[in-house]
């Protein structure tokens, strides 16, 4: 089954994940970049990402090569901002929300603190699907690896099989 892992990672946590899943799976990976980059460090970072988020922003990305039509699994990954998935997310989502919904979903989050299963359903919600084929959280897998993290990554990847 192909798959593509589709992702928006700002401090590297996620894009560390989304490498590891694609790599175990064998999955294409497609990171979402926006035009204009959030800022990334103090107050700036989260003022902005957390706005961005609450009010359902979806900025410009730059753009990428993706067809829905060549994948029949999709795992979305995102950093929790503000309980809820980044941005680029929904840019991406939005674009293709009619082509995904007869595809098979999984959606991984990381975090610092909590709001993973929040921006999980949020997510589901945002797409307009009632399940999603699995999930995974994670509290900062890069920056503070856990040997317990990557137990939770084989068995999410054993999920997509």
């Amino acid at each position: 089954m192909k798959t593509a892992v589709v992702y928006y990672s700002q401090s590297g946590n996620t894009g560390y994940v989304a490498k590891m899943i694609a790599e175990k799976i064998g999955a294409d990976l497609i990171p979402l970049e926006p035009e204009n980059a959030y800022p990334d460090k103090g107050f700036k970072k989260f003022f902005w990402g957390g706005k961005s988020a609450v009010m359902g922003d979806e900025p410009a990305l730059k753009p990428v090569r993706f067809d829905p039509a060549e994948y029949e699994q999709i795992v979305f990954g995102t950093p929790v901002w503000a309980g809820t998935f980044a941005p680029p997310l929904r840019t991406f989502g939005g674009l293709w929300r009619d082509a995904l919904r007869d595809k098979k979903l999984a959606f991984f989050a990381c975090m610092s603190g909590a709001g993973a299963g929040k921006a999980t359903a949020k997510f589901a919600k945002f797409l307009g699907v009632d399940a999603l084929r699995t999930t995974l959280d994670l509290v900062d897998p890069k920056n503070k690896p856990d040997p317990a993290n990557d137990e939770k990554i084989a068995a999410f990847c054993d999920a997509l099989k």
